[in-house]
C-alpha cells in the first residue's frame, strides 16, 4: 500500500473512528495481504504514516463472498468476473480471516 493511500486512510480514521471504518481491496493476491496487515496492525515496513499504528481496521476483498454478494450482477459481470477467474479466492480468504482475527 502506498504512502498515500496510507495517509489518506489514517486522516478518515482519524477524522470519523476507525471503529466506523471497514476496507474493501481489490488487489491481486500477492499485496492483499500486506495491505490488509497494513491496515490491521500498522505498515510492515516501518516506512509510511501507518508505521506503528495500529488501526485494527475490518479488511475484506472485494471478491470475497460476503463482499461480492451485495455487487449489481451487471457491474459485478462487467468488473470482477474476470478478477475472479484469474486469481486464487482462497488463497484471498484464508489470508484475510486471519489477519481479521488477530484485530
Amino acid at each position: 500500500m502506498d504512502l498515500e493511500n496510507q495517509a489518506a486512510i489514517k486522516k478518515l480514521a482519524d477524522e470519523v473512528g476507525a471503529e466506523n471504518l471497514m476496507v474493501v481491496l481489490g488487489m491481486p493476491s500477492e499485496g492483499v495481504q500486506i495491505a490488509a496487515e497494513t491496515l490491521t496492525t500498522g505498515d510492515p515496513s516501518w516506512a509510511g504514516p501507518l508505521a506503528g499504528v495500529s488501526l485494527r481496521l475490518p479488511v475484506f476483498h472485494i471478491l470475497e463472498e460476503r463482499v461480492r454478494a451485495e455487487v449489481p450482477a451487471d457491474v459485478y459481470r462487467e468488473k470482477l468476473e474476470l478478477m475472479e477467474m484469474v486469481l486464487d479466492l482462497d488463497q484471498i480468504e484464508k489470508g484475510l480471516a486471519e489477519i481479521r482475527t488477530k484485530r
